[in-house]
C-alpha cells in the first residue's frame, strides 16, 4: 500500500507495521489493533485504513517469512530426491508456522473477504507446486494431493498445537503422522 502515499502515510505505514510485527511475535494473530495503533502513535482509524481487516495486517506481518518460504521451495526444486524435497520444504513451513506466531493464521483460508483471496497462501502455492507435481510424479506424494491441502494440513496442525507445552516437537510429531497418511502405500486402494 505505501507506493502512492504521502510522506507521513508512508512513515505511518511503516511503523504500524513494524509494531505490528512486534505484536504479533508477542501475542499471536490476536494481537491488539488499539495496542498496535497506541504503540505507533496513529489512531485506530489509521491503522484500518492501511489494513482494513485483521487478515491484511497478518499477511503484511508475515509477508517477508512468506518469501523466504516460496525461495526455498525455489531452490528445492532442483533436488534429485522430489519426496525429501518436498518434505524439507513443508518441514520448514511447519517450524516457521510454529515459530512465528501469526503465520499460520495468515496461511489459513477464512479470510472475511474472499474475494481478495489469501496472498499468503496464494504465493505459497505457486512456489510450491512444481514441488509437489513432481512427487507426485515420481509417485512419492499421492496424485490428488494439492499444496493447499497441505497447508491446510500445517495451519491445522499449528494451531492444535500453539498452546501445546513444547509446540514445536508436538507439531512435528502431528505432522510425521500426516506424512504417513498421505504417502501412497503399494498395495492399498
Amino acid at each position: 500500500m505505501p507506493g502512492q502515499q504521502r510522506a507521513d502515510a508512508r512513515r505511518n505505514y511503516a511503523r504500524i507495521l513494524e509494531v505490528a510485527e512486534a505484536e504479533v511475535a508477542a501475542h499471536g494473530a490476536n494481537a491488539s489493533l488499539e495496542q498496535i495503533a497506541r504503540t505507533a502513535g496513529v489512531g485506530s482509524a489509521t491503522v484500518r485504513r492501511h489494513f482494513p481487516t485483521r487478515h491484511a495486517l497478518l499477511e503484511a506481518v508475515s509477508q517477508e517469512r512468506i518469501a523466504l518460504l516460496a525461495a526455498r521451495a525455489q531452490e528445492l526444486a532442483g533436488e534429485a530426491d522430489s519426496r525429501r524435497a518436498l518434505l524439507e520444504w513443508l518441514d520448514d513451513v511447519v517450524s516457521y508456522c510454529v515459530t512465528a506466531r501469526g503465520l499460520a493464521a495468515a496461511l489459513a483460508y477464512d479470510v472475511p473477504d474472499p474475494a481478495h483471496g489469501n496472498s499468503c497462501s496464494m504465493t505459497l502455492e505457486e512456489s510450491a507446486a512444481p514441488l509437489v507435481a513432481r512427487a507426485a510424479r515420481d509417485g512419492a506424494v499421492s496424485p490428488d494431493v494439492t499444496v493447499g491441502d497441505l497447508i491446510a494440513l500445517i495451519v491445522g496442525i499449528t494451531l492444535t498445537t500453539e498452546r501445546h507445552p513444547e509446540p514445536a516437537a508436538e507439531a512435528s510429531r502431528l505432522f510425521r503422522i500426516a506424512v504417513a497418511g498421505i504417502s501412497p502405500q503399494p498395495g492399498r486402494d
